[in-house]
């Protein structure tokens, strides 16, 4: 057993990682903090916790846990550093933006990056919509086969976080879609920086159009992009390329978010349409695209299965 500590754990990311580390059974979750509600019980905060857990958000880390999970927002993990000093063998898993283009830390893709996630002791974990976009292009890229490629994706309200927003509450949202951050997202520096790790030479655009989805969960993203490729041997690269990884799916069939939602896989679909590969792929992004994939980069960096604690049911029905 290890112990787990988690700072920032009020929001949504931070309620998903309890759920997911109370019913890990290779871990003991000893603190979770949050400024805001220091002294109440978690399961007050979060109510589908009811009957879980008796643990009360604490102010301050103890510092005596194996891992700590950061889920604060941007900037605060910095800012946290600056201020904070933890035993060098605790292991640090950052889910904030903060780190990922930081060449030190390594980043906690596990279907590029596993067998250095094994030996990190610091994961900088990525972002939602660039999981979902590098595992939908990361085939092309490692075959040097990446050129300009269109990206459309749409994500749930929960991608906002837990903090209302003229954007996000229910009466903007509902019967509604809009886009946002076009071409200038910010988890695009660290899908490039990703895709290059393959193709260093790629130096074309990445044309990323997001937009906010009238749903809660879950990440749909559609690429495509010229390719010489029969759709034959682009099924089976991409198999290929994932086979070893449990969590990543090539599919034969047709895409919806209900095949994800509530567990941590992503799965891809392929077509090709007059010379034009389009790649599909589906995501929780509060599981694969955050605190699912956490626990992943977890499981690998203390040797546990890849998947303990993570065999979830999607939620299709």
């Amino acid at each position: 057993m290890i112990k787990a500590g988690i700072i920032g754990g009020a929001g949504y990311t931070g309620g998903e990682l309890i759920r997911l580390l109370l019913n890990h059974p290779q871990v003991e979750l000893t603190q979770i903090i949050s400024n805001s509600q220091a002294g109440l019980p978690v399961n007050q905060v979060h109510q589908d916790l009811l009957g879980e857990t008796d643990i009360c958000f604490s102010k301050e880390l103890d510092k005596t846990v194996d891992v700590v999970f950061l889920c604060m927002g941007h900037g605060a993990s910095s800012k946290f550093f600056e201020e904070n000093e933890l035993p060098e063998n605790t292991k640090v898993i950052d889910l904030s933006h903060d780190f990922r283009l930081d060449p030190e830390k390594v980043y906690g893709l596990p279907e590029l990056n596993k067998e250095a996630i094994k030996s990190a002791n610091f994961i900088a974990n990525p972002g939602c919509f660039a999981t979902a976009i590098e595992l939908a292009l990361l085939p092309l890229a490692h075959n040097g086969m990446l050129k300009e490629v269109h990206v459309s994706g749409i994500t749930g309200s929960t991608g906002a976080g837990m903090s209302p927003s003229e954007t996000t509450h229910f009466s903007w949202r509902d019967s509604n879609i809009s886009t946002y951050k076009a071409f200038t997202h910010q988890h695009l520096d660290e899908i490039r920086q990703t895709l290059m790790v393959y193709q260093p030479w790629f130096e074309q655009p990445i044309n990323f159009v997001p937009y906010r989805g009238n749903f809660t969960r879950g990440i749909m993203v559609t690429a495509y992009q010229y390719c010489e490729w029969p759709l034959e041997e682009a099924v089976r690269v991409y198999k290929e390329c994932y086979e070893d990884h449990p969590f990543t799916f090539v599919t034969d069939n047709g895409l919806d978010l209900k095949q994800v939602v509530n567990t941590n896989k992503c799965v891809i679909q392929l077509e090709m349409h007059n010379g034009y590969l389009m790649v599909q792929s589906v995501i929780d992004n509060l599981l694969k695209g955050a605190s699912g994939q956490a626990v992943q980069n977890m499981n690998l960096m203390f040797g546990f299965d890849e998947d303990e604690g993570l065999k979830l049911k999607a939620s299709r029905f």
